[in-house]
C-alpha cells in the first residue's frame, strides 16, 4: 500500500492504492489517521473473530468529499488530478484493487465489458450540482 502525496501541497495526501496481492496479514491501513474515509484492508484466516460491538456516536465535522473504489471484476483505468488539476498519475486498476481520493480530482474509464466496482463516499450526497466541478 502507497500513499501519494499533492507535488503543490506536500503535507497533502491526494490518494492510496493497494493491490490484494499487497494486503497484508489481518489488517492493512490505507489512510492516514487524520483522514475523513477511513479504509483497510483485510486478510483473514479461517476461524478470526471480532467480538460484537457498536461505534459510539461521535461528533464529525468536514467540508470535503473523499471517494473509495473497490474492483471486483473488469479494469478502470484512472487518471488522478493533483490540487491545480494537473495530471498526477495515470493507471490501470485490476480485480481486488483498491484506491481511496482524499483530494484533487480523477477520471475513470471502464476497459472492460462488465466490470464491477464499489464506490463509497462521505456523505451525505446533495447531487452532482452542488458536490462536483469539471476539470
Amino acid at each position: 500500500m502507497t500513499i501519494f502525496f499533492s507535488k503543490i501541497e506536500e503535507d497533502k495526501a491526494l490518494f492510496s492504492i493497494v493491490t490484494k496481492d499487497n494486503v497484508s496479514t489481518y489488517r492493512t491501513d490505507m489512510c492516514p489517521e487524520e483522514e475523513f474515509l477511513q479504509v483497510s484492508g483485510r486478510m483473514l484466516k479461517s476461524g478470526t473473530e471480532v467480538k460484537a460491538h457498536r461505534h459510539l456516536p461521535v461528533s464529525r465535522q468536514t467540508d470535503i468529499t473523499q471517494e473509495a473504489w473497490i474492483i471486483f471484476s473488469g479494469k478502470i483505468e484512472v487518471t488522478i488530478f493533483d490540487l491545480d488539476d494537473s495530471e498526477y498519475v495515470c493507471t490501470t486498476l485490476w480485480p481486488g484493487d483498491c484506491v481511496v481520493f482524499f483530494r484533487g480530482g480523477h477520471s475513470l474509464k471502464v476497459l472492460e465489458e462488465n466490470t464491477l466496482m464499489y464506490e463509497f463516499k462521505t456523505g451525505p450526497y446533495f447531487g452532482a450540482d452542488k458536490d462536483k466541478e469539471d476539470i
